[in-house]
C-alpha cells in the first residue's frame, strides 16, 4: 500500500554523523486527509538498533503526532525487510560509561514512553526481528501485526540486564504473569507463529505483508470519529488496573467527553441522513 492523497510526509528525526546527516525516523501520511500516519523506523544500516539519537527521533516523533488533531491513527513500521527493530543498540552501549548510562536513560524512556502515550490507536507492523526494546516499541502500540517469518523475544537477561523500555509490565499484562515469566527469564527468541499462540501477537499474516495489512486496519479504524477513538483508549488504558467500579467511572467520564462533542452531533446526523460522516475531530 502505498501513501495516497494527504500532507507530504514530515521527516523528523536526527543525523548518525555530521559527514553522512540521515533520519532515523520519519512520518508519512496515507489516505483522504492524511489521517493514518506511518512511523517509520529507518536505521536500517543497525537493523534499526535504538541508539541515543533514534531514541530522541522516536521521542520528537511521537511528540508531533501526539499533538496533532488530524492524525486518528498511528502504524509503526520499519524500512529494513528483515527486522523491525534489534533493540538497543549495544555497540553505542559498549562504548559507554556508567554516567553515560545514566544520561541515556531519560532518552530511552521517553521513546517508548511516546508510542505508549500516543493518545489516538497505534498499531505495530512487525515483519523480521523484533528483539529487546524492538518488540517492547511493538508491545507499547495497542494491536500488534506480524508476519509469518517474524522472530520476537525480550532476551535482555542473556545480556546482564532486563527489559527497560516497559516489557516487564506490557507483556504481562498482555500475555499474564506466568507467560510472561517463562519469556523473559528464559530470554527465548519466538517464531511469530510461537508467539501468537502466547497471545504475544494479534494477527499472523504473510511474511512481509504486515505493514499492508497494518495500514489497511488503521485506515478502517481512521474511518471513525476522532473524538471517539481518543476517549474509548483513554477509558481502556485508565482502566485496565482498576477495580470494576472505579473503572466505570472512568468511562463514564470519557462517555461525557464524548457524548457533548462535535463527532457526536455529526454521527448521529449521518446516521439520520443516511451518508458518511464529516467528522470535526472536536
Amino acid at each position: 500500500m502505498t501513501s495516497s492523497a494527504g500532507p507530504d510526509p514530515q521527516p523528523i528525526g536526527t543525523t548518525v554523523c555530521p559527514q553522512e546527516p540521515r533520519l532515523l525516523v520519519r512520518i508519512e501520511r496515507h489516505g483522504d486527509g492524511g489521517h493514518v500516519a506511518e512511523l517509520v523506523l529507518d536505521r536500517p544500516e543497525a537493523m534499526n538498533a535504538v541508539s541515543t539519537a533514534m531514541a530522541e527521533a522516536i521521542a520528537a516523533a511521537t511528540s508531533a503526532l501526539a499533538a496533532d488533531p488530524s492524525v486518528r491513527c498511528v502504524v509503526l513500521t520499519s524500512s529494513h525487510p528483515k527486522a523491525f527493530c534489534v533493540g538497543a543498540d549495544l555497540k553505542e552501549r559498549n562504548t559507554m560509561t556508567d554516567a553515560d548510562l545514566m544520561a541515556q536513560r531519560p532518552l530511552a524512556r521517553a521513546a517508548y514512553g511516546g508510542v505508549l502515550a500516543l493518545p489516538m490507536p497505534a498499531v505495530a507492523a512487525v515483519d523480521g526481528f523484533a528483539f529487546g526494546g524492538g518488540l517492547e516499541l511493538a508491545l507499547s502500540c495497542d494491536l500488534l501485526v506480524a508476519g509469518d517469518g517474524a522472530i520476537v523475544g525480550l532476551p535482555e537477561v542473556s545480556v546482564g540486564v532486563i527489559p527497560g523500555g516497559g516489557g516487564t509490565q506490557l507483556l504481562a499484562r498482555r500475555i499474564g504473569w506466568s507467560r510472561a515469566a517463562r519469556l523473559i527469564f528464559t530470554a527465548v527468541k519466538l517464531p511469530a507463529a510461537e508467539a501468537a499462540t502466547f497471545g504475544v501477537i494479534d494477527e499472523l499474516v504473510p511474511a512481509g505483508t504486515a505493514r499492508e495489512r497494518a495500514l489497511a486496519i488503521a485506515t478502517q479504524i481512521a474511518a471513525n470519529s476522532p473524538v471517539g477513538l481518543r476517549s474509548a483508549k483513554r477509558a481502556m488504558r485508565l482502566g485496565l488496573d482498576v477495580d470494576l467500579a472505579s473503572g466505570l467511572e472512568i468511562e463514564d467520564a470519557c462517555w461525557r467527553a464524548t457524548a457533548f462533542s462535535g463527532d457526536r452531533a455529526e454521527g448521529v446526523a449521518a446516521f439520520a441522513e443516511k451518508r458518511a460522516p464529516r467528522w470535526p475531530g472536536r
